[in-house]
């Protein structure tokens, strides 16, 4: 089974770290606390982002395959893992 490359979300995570060494930087130079809630919340919905693409990959992919395959315990599988993921995204 192919499994879902991540590689497309480099960039984006590489732009994250970015933030985030500026977020340790502004914290360092004592910057005022509004900018830095900014850029926290900025590097917030980045992570999301990159997590919401991911899991669309997963179950485009992983889960899909799982299901086309036919064999009745890999699909159970993957479905428990899924609502695993899905109900540990609720409890954040």
């Amino acid at each position: 089974m192919p499994h879902t490359s991540h590689r497309q979300q480099l960039p984006r995570l590489k732009r994250i770290q970015g933030q985030v060494a500026g977020l340790l930087r502004m914290v360092e130079q004592e910057r005022y606390c509004a900018d830095i809630l900014t850029q926290l919340r900025a590097v917030q919905a980045a992570l999301r982002s990159a997590e919401q693409e991911i899991l669309k990959g997963h179950i485009e992919h992983c889960v899909a395959d799982a299901i086309d395959s036919g064999d009745q315990r890999k699909r159970q599988a993957k479905l428990s893992e899924l609502y695993d993921i899905l109900k540990r995204f609720g409890s954040s």
